[in-house]
């Protein structure tokens, strides 16, 4: 930076008092993507900060500082800010569900050349954190998968939002941040236990309200859907709905909300909707029978629990479709193959998430997957929660392995086996960052993580019981920051491995979250057991980033125990 704005610097950095979220505001609101704002905008900050926080008026000046902030948003990105006010304090706000309901509230405009409006959205979602607007939380893998929003920054948007008229907060007391009846957003968040809470008075002069957002306890003041004429917004996310007959009465006056675009019943322990929910673009449900057909705009569908001749049936519509999460309850051969037939019209799938309650027919519905499907190339998420075989997954690398190139999580829960072969093939993997395997019935005794494989891996884990142990060649996993593995000690004493050596000393040199060590001691002894977690532990603590590291013995080594005694075998979970 030139000398010009060494004195500024100085001023402004005087002015905010050492308070990390007044520098941070500040610093996001003086950069314009990858340039520094001319100085003449520097000095005008300056002025408009006053006296600063050094004074006793330093909340009232924080406030000023963010409010800069604020005012120096484009347009679209104010209205995006002001719309997170419907959330309570401290509350974490899932990424992908607020943009989602930004795109149902018409906030979100087109890209150039076609970009669709989710990732338009997303962008808006990251340059308010580059502005220092909201917080990130980050997931198992780094990324952000939603945020929170700063107290102070929540106060701010809440006043701003009562000017403009934007938004209604009500708890059923009568209190609220505006008073205004043609608010656009509405937001209950009752704090009071069921039986106190008093129904909303005069909700005839909210019809033109566009968005409703519920949390629980509040959704006993739940008000009369159909007199809402304009939602596009409905989330009950989490709200119990299952136990309680008369909200389940009023939830089929959705039938009648033609605007609606967003409907959000994660959680709600919901079974059924009426058939005519329309043109929606987003729905966290448990589908129905005739209501699938009609959805031909979904690009996200997370069913809770579902027949699967329904999904056979009607989800070959849903051509829009990026993100499938689902489970089904029953399945024979004819309708696994007409769901994998329907499968394969979703060009558009990123994300696939699988669950069959069936254990005697889901190796057939894996199967079918892997000799009929071919994944779409922006394939980015695949998770099978049933008992399969790793066949399938072969199959498709093997077939043509750019299909998966794309592929960035890889979660397979009770696998019959694990072969050296599929570690390897996997491992080929370019864009895999996370893997989670769980093995059941594994007889090869020794599998190899090897330095070629794995590249852009950061979380790994393997669980393959107590029949093998796991090992890594030096270079093995060299981005990975969080490990788990299995470790089977009779299996490592009677292939020689005495010292319990398992490729760590000096080994994986990225580590910084966390390692743990299913360490399964069934047919050794207790001495065994003891010596090889003593061994493990040591390398582990040597480690220079010094991870979280948790050893969890299989079974449990009680204090009486002596050294000669014989662990008993666990059932692997």
């Amino acid at each position: 930076m030139s000398n010009e704005f060494e004195q500024v610097s100085k001023d402004i950095l005087k002015k905010c008092g050492g308070v990390p979220l007044a520098i941070i505001t500040i610093a996001s609101a003086l950069a314009s993507g990858q340039h520094v704002k001319p100085k003449r905008e520097w000095d005008i900050l300056l002025q408009s900060i006053g006296s600063g926080l050094t004074e006793d008026n330093s909340l009232e000046e924080m406030r000023r500082i963010l409010s800069f902030s604020y005012y120096n948003l484009p347009p679209h990105l104010k209205t995006c800010l002001l719309y997170l006010c419907i959330y309570p304090e401290d509350r974490k706000i899932y990424r992908d569900r607020l943009i989602w309901k930004w795109v149902a509230e018409g906030f979100v405009h087109h890209g150039d050349q076609g970009t669709s409006l989710f990732l338009v959205g997303l962008n808006y979602f990251n340059q308010l954190i580059n502005r220092s607007m909201i917080q990130p939380i980050y997931d198992h893998l780094g990324q952000v998968s939603a945020c929170r929003v700063h107290d102070m920054v929540l106060d701010l948007i809440c006043n701003l939002s009562r000017e403009a008229k934007f938004v209604n907060v009500l708890d059923g007391t009568g209190n609220s941040i505006s008073s205004e009846s043609n608010v656009r957003c509405l937001s209950l968040q009752n704090k009071m236990e069921d039986h106190q809470a008093k129904p909303l008075t005069n909700i005839m002069s909210m019809s033109r309200v566009r968005s409703i957002t519920i949390f629980p306890p509040a959704v006993s003041i739940m008000p009369s859907l159909p007199m809402f004429e304009v939602l596009r917004v409905l989330d009950l996310s989490d709200c119990n709905l299952g136990k309680s007959s008369s909200l389940q009465l009023n939830l089929k006056g959705v039938g009648h909300l033609i605007h609606l675009r967003y409907l959000g019943l994660s959680g709600t322990n919901i079974s059924k909707l009426p058939a005519e929910i329309g043109n929606l673009q987003f729905l966290e449900v448990v589908p129905t029978p005739g209501v699938l057909q009609n959805l031909t705009s979904i690009e996200v569908l997370r069913g809770i629990l579902v027949s699967l001749n329904i999904i056979a049936q009607e989800h070959g519509n849903l051509a829009r479709l990026r993100e499938l999460q689902i489970s089904f309850k029953d399945g024979n051969l004819d309708l696994y193959e007409g769901f994998v037939y329907s499968l394969c019209s979703l060009h558009r799938i990123e994300s696939l998430c699988i669950n069959c309650n069936s254990e005697e027919t889901s190796f057939e519905l894996m199967d079918l997957l892997g000799e009929c499907w071919v994944p779409p190339v922006h394939l980015r998420e695949f998770v099978s929660r049933m008992p399969s075989q790793l066949s399938a997954l072969r199959g498709w690398i093997k077939r043509d392995p750019s299909h998966l190139s794309n592929l960035s999580e890889l979660i397979l829960r009770s696998v019959k086996e694990v072969q050296q072969e599929d570690m390897e093939i996997i491992g080929g993997l370019l864009s895999l960052r996370r893997l989670w395997i769980t093995s059941t019935h594994q007889t090869q005794r020794l599998l190899v993580i090897r330095a070629d494989g794995f590249r852009c891996m950061v979380v790994f884990e393997l669980n393959c019981g107590s029949a093998a142990q796991i090992k890594f060649e030096p270079g093995a996993l060299p981005w990975a920051e969080a490990v788990e593995f299995s470790l089977g000690v009779r299996v490592a004493k009677e292939d020689g491995n005495c010292g319990f050596d398992l490729g760590l000393q000096g080994n994986l040199l990225s580590l910084r979250r966390y390692v743990r060590v299913l360490m399964y001691c069934g047919g050794a002894s207790v001495g065994e057991a003891k010596e090889a977690e003593a061994a493990v532990r040591h390398v582990l603590e040597a480690h220079p980033n010094h991870p979280q590291i948790n050893i969890y013995m299989k079974p449990r080594i009680a204090e009486g125990d002596h050294d000669d005694d014989l662990c008993k075998d666990v059932v692997m979970n």
